[in-house]
């Protein structure tokens, strides 16, 4: 693709994608595949340099600085420079405001869901064009966690943070409410009766839901079904929601229902308000990332005992699990070959156990590497934060389908905040379930086939 074309599609792209960004949350190389190269084997005059930009903020932003550290220590051919970027709507612009120059990254973090704009942009090269090189062993990467980043067969980012949601209880709540802690409510219908209870014991609200989008899609799948059509936008482009089917009725209705008999309290959208109202003892139950979980028995150390528990569902619902959620790295192709390779030997050296195990023990997101769990601080800070398994075994027991990978469309940003737009109508009385979906849909859809319309 010459550069004419691809900055008309950036600009056209931007248009629908870029309105989104205020959530929470060349030539294509498709046909080239890269020479392999073995780990610190780059032919160079001086060390190649590999630009990584990220959105890790706050103290991941040092756990990144010493992976980093680590590789540039481990080998003396490449040089890694990991750049901050702010959030990423913040990075999502700037790498946007790249394309077409050299003033860009060798490499991006982008959150899962910007895959489909990233794919379509063909500003990268795919993963696997590596992986296939260098013959690298894909079947080390944890499968549910490869799935959502790989379409037709082909691994077009490496993970990189990744987590999933989990239900966090109060087990003190629950013994005082007169419920068995050690048995956490798996349906809908079990959440609602031990929610009544905890309200009704007058020590706090029974749970709390952020508005939050993430968590639609995540109870979409939870129940087996698809979020957007053609194989939730995987056997072809998606060209219509389906948000507003039986599934996403089902979930407001419950929604609705906890919050109308006060099983459940209303604090909006901020996921950060859920948390703080759950340290402080004033809610029973909570629906948060995985990644909140070192953070949340912390806080709650001292006051009461945290439980966790799989994601809920309906009673009837059809086999489900849960989506990773977090961001993957990407590959760009307007970089020399040998820059390229050298940011694939980069990658390599993430993915591996110990690299691995570090990530995770310090910023509580997944290991993307099976082999991670047999390292000792693993094992070490799994004795401490047991609540972690079920995390472990909510990922592993999911059973990957088009449901369970999630779904991509090219404006996913601005379909989560519509989305949340729906809930917060239901929630305020002012539209049922199925009339706020409806409109969403109508609008996400319409959002879908213009952006369509800007790739073909």
């Amino acid at each position: 693709m010459g550069k004419k074309r691809l900055t008309s599609l950036v600009l056209a792209s931007t248009m629908v994608f870029l309105a989104a960004c205020s959530v929470n949350m060349g030539e294509s190389t498709e046909s080239k595949k890269p020479e392999a190269t073995k780990s610190g084997a780059v032919e160079a005059t001086g060390p190649k340099k590999v630009v990584f930009w990220h959105a890790m903020g706050g103290a991941n932003t040092k756990v990144v600085d010493q992976l980093v550290a680590d590789y540039n220590a481990s080998q003396n051919k490449i040089k890694v420079e990991a750049v901050y970027q702010g959030s990423y709507d913040d990075l999502l612009s700037k790498l946007k405001a790249s394309m077409g120059t050299n003033e860009g990254p060798s490499v991006v973090q982008m959150y899962e869901i910007g895959s489909r704009f990233m794919i379509d942009s063909k500003a990268i090269t795919p993963m696997q064009n590596f992986i296939d090189a260098d013959k690298w062993d894909l079947s080390q990467l944890e499968p549910n966690i490869a799935g959502y980043y790989t379409l037709g067969g082909k691994l077009y980012s490496m993970p990189f943070n990744t987590s999933n949601p989990v239900l966090y209880y109060n087990k003190d709540l629950f013994k005082a409410a007169g419920l068995d802690p050690a048995k956490p409510p798996k349906t809908f219908e079990e959440l609602k009766t031990a929610a009544d209870a905890i309200t009704k014991s007058g020590k706090a609200t029974g749970a709390n839901f952020a508005i939050y989008g993430w968590f639609m899609e995540q109870l979409f799948a939870n129940q087996g079904s698809e979020y957007v059509n053609n194989g939730n936008g995987r056997t072809a482009l998606a060209t219509q929601s389906l948000v507003n089917t039986e599934p996403g009725v089902k979930v407001l209705t419950w929604w609705k229902d906890l919050i109308d008999t006060k099983a459940a309290n209303n604090l909006g959208r901020k996921t950060d308000d859920s948390k703080k109202a759950f340290s402080a003892g004033q809610v029973g139950m909570i629906l948060e990332s995985t990644a909140a979980l070192k953070g949340l028995v912390d806080s709650a150390s001292g006051k009461f005992e945290v439980g966790t528990s799989f994601l809920p569902k309906p009673t009837d619902a059809k086999e489900g699990g849960v989506i990773v959620g977090g961001a993957s790295l990407w590959i760009m192709n307007n970089r020399p070959d040998d820059e390229q390779k050298s940011t694939w030997d980069f990658i390599k050296f993430l993915t591996t156990p110990k690299e691995q195990a570090y990530w995770h023990v310090n910023t509580g997101y997944f290991p993307i590497t099976k082999k991670a769990y047999d390292e000792d601080i693993v094992k070490e800070n799994l004795k401490k934060f047991p609540q972690f398994q079920t995390a472990i075994d909510q990922l592993h027991q999911t059973k990957l389908n088009t449901a369970t990978q999630g779904a991509v469309m090219g404006v996913f940003p601005e379909a989560r905040q519509i989305v949340e737009g729906a809930i917060e109508e239901v929630l305020n009385n002012k539209k049922s379930p199925k009339d706020a979906l409806d409109a969403a849909e109508k609008e996400i859809t319409s959002k879908i086939q213009t952006y369509n319309k800007t790739v073909k």
